[in-house]
């Protein structure tokens, strides 16, 4: 009877140990199941700063302005008087091609020239007899001493001489013109420069064949003027409309290393310039060009180049690390989830009214160690920082770092441990 009852308190000790260790477990699971993730930040005050958007770019230096000079006569150049990199003035000789064929030319059109202006001469002398002898039988026939058939045949005669005059002044204005087409001719066999400027490109040598043609003849040299430059950039079509004429720019020529030239928009595309059609690498660009406000005399056409185009600038603007801006659906946006029975696979339901929640911008600014989501409007932008425009009055502590954090883990409320803090020591 002892040995059951010591049995029985046995039971009783171990089933109370088992509800003690369970109830204890218990506690364990439910307190650890209430603990909150803490986020680990960085942070920065908002500020005020002067803000400047800029578009960049790449392209190439040349010339405002330049000629190129194609041949106009046929021929071999017997003389070449410049070399590439020579300076010119406006009307210098620049080469001669021979002129043998229009010299001859224009010789045999002086010839047909004195030869119809003789003919003329002739002509005139009779008509000047025809038409005096016309107003000799209208004088006599006034008299009654001329027939009919007299006055018809004087008249006949004058009619038909002063229509050969006519002809023959037209045959020397032919002759006149023919001249006159030669001696262009033949002064086309000398090429001048069109302008003060310098030979950047010389296409032919000396004893080199020609072919001269008033569209498109053999390219001959290049006259630039570099003393005035410009880039040319190809600049991204989302870009584009943020540049205007009269923006000013900073250029780099890759010939010059970290050396900055200042330059002005001068003109802007209308036309787009598409690479990659109908693939995935499709790329839109548009022309902008500007102009060098102070080149120098080493910058040289064709020379590679990177701009960055100064489009707008704000002073005194509040600001934020660009990174501290992210796009988030607020909590009663959120779609949610259902699952579908062919798949078994979650998948977000629309909104009732059909359209699709768009994400809004939002920063995170830390306040008594939790993250508060606050929705902002952002303006313009820079390498470092946006514009806020609403959401923000400035000296929040607002989150910039990590990236996941922002863009992806922090929820309103949430528990964040700040471990840096960045202060900007610029000040507009």
């Amino acid at each position: 009877m002892s040995n059951g009852k010591k049995n029985s308190k046995k039971k009783l000790i171990i089933f109370g140990g088992l509800g003690v260790l369970l109830l204890v477990i218990i506690l364990l699971v439910a307190f650890s199941g209430n603990k909150e993730d803490i986020f680990q930040v960085q942070t920065e005050l908002t500020q005020r700063k002067t803000i400047t958007q800029v578009v960049s770019a790449t392209g190439k230096i040349n010339p405002v302005f330049l000629v190129k000079i194609t041949a106009e006569a046929t021929g071999e150049i017997v003389s070449l008087l410049v070399r590439e990199g020579d300076r010119v003035s406006k009307g210098q000789l620049l080469l001669r091609i021979k002129p043998d064929i229009y010299e001859a030319q224009k010789t045999s059109a002086e010839a047909r020239l004195a030869q119809t202006k003789a003919n003329l001469s002739s002509t005139k002398a009779l008509l000047d007899k025809v038409e005096a002898d016309y107003k000799r039988v209208q004088g006599l026939f006034q008299k009654g001493l001329a027939s009919d058939s007299e006055l018809e045949a004087a008249k006949s005669s004058y009619l038909q001489t002063n229509a050969n005059y006519e002809s023959q002044k037209s045959s020397v204005a032919q002759s006149e013109a023919s001249l006159k087409e030669a001696v262009e001719n033949l002064n086309k066999t000398y090429v001048y420069a069109p302008m003060n400027g310098t030979v950047s490109v010389l296409d032919v040598e000396l004893n080199e064949r020609v072919i001269g043609s008033v569209f498109q003849g053999t390219a001959l040299l290049t006259v630039a003027d570099l003393s005035q430059m410009e880039a040319t950039v190809d600049v991204d079509e989302n870009d584009v409309i943020l540049v205007s004429v009269g923006d000013t720019s900073k250029i780099r020529v890759d010939a010059f290393g970290d050396k900055e030239f200042k330059g002005i928009v001068t003109q802007i595309g209308n036309s787009a310039k598409t690479t990659g059609l109908g693939t995935q690498d499709q790329v839109v660009n548009f022309e902008v060009k500007i102009k060098l406000v102070d080149p120098g005399d080493q910058i040289r056409p064709g020379m590679s180049c990177d701009a960055d185009i100064e489009t707008e600038t704000k002073v005194n603007v509040l600001a934020v690390p660009i990174q501290s801006v992210t796009a988030r659906l607020s909590e009663s946006e959120k779609a949610p989830v259902e699952n579908t029975e062919e798949e078994g696979e979650a998948q977000p339901q629309k909104p009732k009214n059909g359209k699709e929640n768009k994400p809004k911008e939002v920063v995170f600014v830390v306040n008594d160690g939790k993250a508060k989501m606050i929705e902002v409007k952002t303006g313009i932008s820079d390498d470092t920082y946006i514009e806020v425009i609403e959401g923000l009055k400035g000296d929040e502590e607002v989150v910039t770092g990590p990236y996941r954090a922002i863009s992806k883990d922090l929820e309103n409320d949430s528990k964040v441990s700040v471990t840096s803090k960045r202060k900007d020591e610029k000040k507009p």
